[in-house]
């Protein structure tokens, strides 16, 4: 299949949208496919970016966790995040951990898209200020602020915001039965030497996008 059919038929996915109206789509694996900056420009140049990010480390152990409960059988953690532990060297190559080198991910985007483009929302904090966040989003896609705090409440069985609509009575919509399970104990030596590991690259990400995500 060509890049333009593939294209179209990207786009003959899509539903009809009015001038007034934007059309949203969402793929967490876009941002780290190497081919997806160039496929997305060659559709649109003008398409507007919203990437969710938060502490790598807490990342590699949900993705670790999320994992382990489909592959019970996989090996530890530390045997997958760590080509030799007693040295600290990480391994890179380990997906979950690659993942989380966000300015690596971010270099390859910024070949075919403007930073004014992207947006980059706080996992962090869309959890502890969701309307905040939320708030943001729709500034920078040039929208009203229409979700506010009156739109949110705290699940604590789950550990996360739930999305509720004040002038309904219908159920609110919270996330999946796959998110809020508790992560896999780590030795407290173990998230020092991946913080080591990832403090370079995150101070580079920082100093990129123009924001610190506070995660060292």
């Amino acid at each position: 299949m060509d890049n333009w059919t593939t294209i179209l038929a990207t786009l003959g996915l899509m539903p009809r949208t009015l001038d007034s109206q934007i059309t949203l789509e969402k793929t967490p694996s876009y941002f780290v496919t190497r081919e997806a900056p160039r496929r997305i420009s060659s559709m649109s140049h003008e398409t507007k970016l919203i990437v969710v990010v938060r502490n790598p480390v807490t990342r590699a152990i949900s993705d670790y966790t999320q994992t382990l409960s489909k592959k019970p059988d996989i090996p530890t953690f530390e045997e997958l995040a760590f080509k030799n532990k007693s040295l600290g060297l990480v391994d890179s190559s380990w997906n979950a951990i690659r993942i989380g080198m966000y300015i690596l991910h971010l270099e390859n985007w910024l070949q075919y898209f403007r930073l004014s483009q992207m947006h980059f929302v706080s996992g962090e904090r869309l959890i502890t200020d969701p309307a905040g966040e939320m708030g943001r989003v729709q500034d920078f896609l040039g929208l009203k602020r229409i979700i506010t705090d009156k739109h949110f409440y705290f699940n604590r069985t789950k550990g996360f915001p739930c999305l509720k609509k004040p002038e309904s009575s219908s159920q609110p919509r919270c996330l999946g039965k796959s998110k809020g399970r508790t992560h896999v104990q780590i030795e407290e030596e173990v998230i020092e030497q991946l913080q080591e590991f990832y403090r370079p690259f995150n101070i580079k990400f920082y100093e990129t996008v123009g924001q610190d995500f506070k995660w060292d």
